[in-house]
């Protein structure tokens, strides 16, 4: 009747629109049907595939990531991991929904730098770029969209959005393994979280880029990531000394008295870091040298090199109105202010330009040799907030999960066109960042929780620091600075107490000799980040990704209070108290108020580091170490290149000694990195590796022998000595 009562003109209107709502519904429906994955081979054991319409702007290209195709090529072929129908993508209503198979037993690593869990399965994360505030939920410094599984492959999702992630929660009514169903009345194997087959993800855009990453090992499949995206950086040999960041207003006569005291103390020191006082004002900062602290800050830096020790500087990159750069970037800046200094869209050449042109010419250009780029995480309440927009039209959110990798891409690139390495600190970061020369640190300060982010960096693609800053008492500052000399930046933040190696005169010796042992160390490392580099095995990693290791993950459950918890779970055992350190070390740090601990060791047989006295095979020990040492173990056959305990890095060119120490009984081998240390040479082919071998003879006796240095490649190495640690133990 409607239809009779209607003008010609409208009744027509009336079916185009019933037309377009047929096509639209029949849009809809289809959109709700899972998306046939296209997988494409796009480096040796990396596939890739694209859903719907992924976002121009994306993690790695944020970074300027190029892949180590040579790694890569070396790690050789692996076929695709998983069965490809059990994995799923559809596109509904502007968002992203993945789903990637489960197996039973399957372990999960990663999601990024987790501080309090290491296994990731059977938790509920939205990967967030944040400052850490005690709570594994994925809002974290570097909330990499990657993971590991036990069973040996990858996935990475290469989105610069706030992921939600179900690691093995979801459970779909269609699984295809779905979990027992249990009577809770009277079937004590009831549980809040049935089991789950599968890893679920919502990503609020309309597409994605994702990555399937085999192995066959954990270690490999971690390896294939990080070398996706670049590989490793190699740090200036002097960024693998020792630094101190002195008190946030110090002027430059206490900062040549500090370093002064350091030599004449005997502690090693490399750089120091300037706090917020060397700028004019900060928060927001003008990033102008304060003339009352540092009159003529190029002749100060020049002597302080002249003593063989740099300067780092800290910023956060929120622009006062009283900057120099202040007007020339407004025009680039998002709607939103950070303690009311502008946020410059780092996304755009023209703000790049004026921001780190600055940088270079006023900071970089002087001689300084780093940054420490705070506050670039989060912090909801001061950050930019979600309703931000910038002129280039990336949103607040992409924002976020980017602005780390833009600094330290940009930052990095200054000290390249120079030719100069640099090593610095960040406070956040992403996957597509693996290659840059920055450590991330935080304001959190639990010492067992820095030791799991620790090993959990190795699952990220990023590289952490658990900084020593104060202590209560001297057997803590002894603890801390112990596992600190084992990491990927050996310093004492003392922004805020001002402590020195000796505050704590009752353990000053023991501290020295642990710096000591640090510089001592420095061909072991240098070389296990050259590893990094070529090779994509992260310096610092968990256990889970030793060859052939298993860690059987118990589950523990307290006597259940209903009125407490009604849904109480059990809680998995995990090993997030040692780590692996180079190709060699297995590092199990000693916490305030032990005197004792157990230690994991793999198969085969593992070392004393001090002693070379044979420790276990395979077995759980307890070690009652004492205050002095933090227990560090070495494989069987394992090589620790060591130098003199100098007090700085060696300087470009110069020829240093080795004392090589051996452990066990089986031949073994090591490589040897060697280039200038400074520059980006190494890039140009200036490198050497040199391998390092111990055999037996046909009398049974073991020798040495280290190859001869290449010609017309860098040789630093001098005379060699050779120590058996565990000869006639």
């Amino acid at each position: 009747m409607l239809l009779k009562k209607l003008r010609p003109e409208s009744k027509v209107l009336l079916r185009r629109s019933s037309v377009l709502v047929l096509i639209w519904t029949l849009v809809g429906i289809e959109a709700l049907k899972s998306q046939e994955l296209k997988w494409q081979l796009v480096a040796p054991g990396i596939y890739k595939a694209t859903v719907g319409r992924p976002d121009s702007i994306n993690l790695r290209t944020a970074a300027g990531a190029a892949a180590n195709m040579a790694g890569l090529g070396e790690l050789g072929p692996a076929a695709f991991p998983l069965l490809r129908e059990d994995i799923t993508a559809k596109v509904v209503d502007h968002r992203t929904y993945l789903h990637f198979p489960l197996e039973k037993q399957e372990q999960l690593f990663g999601f990024g730098l987790n501080f309090k869990t290491v296994n990731q399965r059977g938790r509920i994360l939205q990967l967030h770029v944040d400052n850490y505030a005690g709570t594994d939920d994925g809002h974290t410094h570097a909330p990499t969209p990657f993971y590991v599984s036990s069973k040996g492959y990858g996935v990475f999702v290469n989105v610069a959005r706030y992921i939600k992630v179900y690691a093995g929660t979801a459970v779909a009514k269609d699984s295809k393994h779905p979990p027992i169903v249990y009577d809770r009345n009277l079937d004590k194997q009831w549980s809040s979280q049935p089991y789950s087959d599968g890893v679920d993800m919502l990503i609020p855009t309309t597409g994605a880029e994702v990555y399937v990453i085999a192995g066959p090992t954990p270690l490999e499949a971690v390896r294939r990531f990080n070398l996706l995206n670049g590989g490793g950086p190699i740090p200036p040999r002097w960024g693998l000394g020792f630094t101190q960041r002195v008190q946030r207003l110090y002027n430059e006569e206490q900062v040549d008295s500090e370093a002064a005291e350091f030599e004449k103390r005997g502690y090693p020191l490399d750089f120091i870091g300037l706090e917020p006082g060397w700028q004019s004002k900060s928060y927001p900062c003008t990033f102008v040298w304060d003339s009352t602290r540092f009159a003529a800050p190029e002749v100060f830096i020049k002597r302080m090199l002249s003593k063989g020790v740099r300067l780092n500087l800290w910023t956060n990159p929120y622009i006062s109105s009283e900057s120099p750069v202040y007007k020339a970037i407004l025009p680039y800046t998002g709607t939103h202010t950070v303690w009311n200094g502008v946020v410059a869209d780092l996304t755009m050449q023209a703000a790049r330009a004026v921001f780190f042109g600055y940088l270079k010419k006023h900071q970089v250009d002087i001689g300084v040799s780093g940054f420490k780029f705070d506050e670039v995480d989060g912090g909801d309440k001061y950050l930019w907030p979600d309703v931000a927009t910038f002129p280039s039209g990336t949103s607040a959110e992409q924002m976020r999960q980017i602005y780390g990798l833009l600094i330290q891409r940009s930052s990095t690139q200054m000290f390249h066109d120079l030719n100069k390495r640099t090593y610095g600190l960040v406070r956040a970061s992403n996957a597509g960042g693996v290659s840059f020369p920055y450590v991330i640190y935080n304001d959190y300060y639990d010492h067992r929780d820095f030791i799991a982010a620790l090993i959990n960096s190795g699952f990220a693609g990023v590289l952490w620091t658990p900084e020593v800053r104060a202590s209560k008492t001297a057997e803590e500052w002894l603890r801390r600075f112990q596992s600190n000399i084992f990491s990927p930046l050996a310093m004492i933040n003392a922004w805020s107490s001002g402590t020195k190696p000796w505050s704590f005169p009752e353990v000053a010796g023991q501290i020295r000799q642990l710096a000591a042992l640090r510089m001592r160390m420095m061909p072991y490392w240098y070389s296990s980040f050259a590893d990094y580099h070529f090779h994509g095995t992260p310096p610092f990693r968990a256990m889970n990704l030793e060859p052939g290791f298993r860690s059987a993950v118990r589950l523990e459950k307290t006597a259940q209070n209903l009125e407490d918890n009604p849904y109480e779970e059990a809680k998995s055992k995990e090993i997030k108290d040692q780590y692996l350190a180079g190709p060699g070390l297995l590092v199990a740090p000693m916490f305030t108020g032990q005197t004792s601990r157990k230690v994991i060791l793999p198969k085969g047989n593992w070392y004393d580091f001090y002693t070379g006295d044979y420790a276990g095979n395979g077995e759980i020990i307890e070690v009652t170490p004492g205050l002095d040492k933090i227990p560090v173990y070495v494989r069987d056959g394992g090589i620790i290149p060591l130098m003199p305990a100098m007090l700085h890095a060696p300087k470009p060119g110069q020829k240093v000694d080795l004392e090589i120490r051996y452990y066990g009984q089986r031949p073994g081998s090591f490589q040897l990195y060697d280039d200038d240390g400074v520059s980006y040479d190494y890039e140009k082919g200036a490198y050497s590796w040199r391998t390092i071998t111990v055999f037996k003879d046909d009398n049974g006796q073991l020798k040495g022998r280290i190859s001869d240095p290449v010609s017309g490649k860098p040789n630093t190495v001098g005379k060699v000595t050779w120590k058996w640690m565990s000869v006639d133990k």
